[in-house]
């Protein structure tokens, strides 16, 4: 298991977004395979799109935690990213490994599928919240390539009214953990658990 450094955070959102499929992240007790991710560069849908001081960080760091609080509810955990211009990788699902105990306590759910199949979720499930917004990656939450190859579909981005037409949306073929639970018979197949 080798920690990833802030240098794979130098390509652009897109490239990121596919590489950090597969990849352990780990916050505190908690952790868990990124099996879903979402790239945002300076497109309508980005907040780097129109700049503000809370948009700085994608546009001047890579290698840094993004954090932001969705319509005043949900934190949602970003990497910055590309060093050449604005980007940004949204965390939309993780299958979780550690932790999990925290996890169903924090998010009321006995689920497995249900704890961190979306972005709000996972931060609701891991503990991330703005303390962790603008450090740079491994300060806090780390991130791990543990070698495991995955098979990568893409889509279009999901929740967004702007951007629809870029496919930005990338995960990991029949996880049963994705935000949208992607021909969930075949995955319960391949993960072999039985519906009752």
């Amino acid at each position: 298991m080798r920690e990833i450094k802030k240098d794979f955070f130098k390509k652009d959102a897109v490239h990121v977004a596919k590489a950090l499929l597969g990849k352990l992240i780990k916050f505190k007790k908690c952790s868990g395979i990124i099996v879903e991710t979402e790239a945002y560069k300076d497109d309508p849908a980005s907040h780097a799109h129109k700049p503000t001081p809370r948009s700085m960080p994608l546009i001047e760091k890579y290698g840094t935690v993004y954090v932001y609080l969705n319509y005043g509810t949900y934190h949602l955990l970003n990497f910055t990213c590309d060093e050449k211009g604005p980007g940004g990788v949204l965390i939309r699902a993780v299958e979780p490994i550690d932790g999990i105990s925290i996890m169903k306590r924090r998010r009321k759910t006995k689920d497995i599928y249900n704890l961190c199949s979306g972005p709000g979720k996972l931060c609701q499930a891991f503990g991330i919240n703005m303390e962790q917004h603008n450090k740079e990656v491994g300060e806090e939450i780390h991130v791990y390539d543990i070698g495991k190859k995955v098979e990568i579909e893409k889509s279009a981005r999901i929740g967004i009214s702007k951007g629809v037409e870029y496919e930005w949306r990338f995960f990991v073929k029949g996880s049963p953990f994705v935000s949208k639970q992607y021909k969930r018979k075949s995955s319960n197949e391949r993960y072999g658990n039985k519906k009752n």
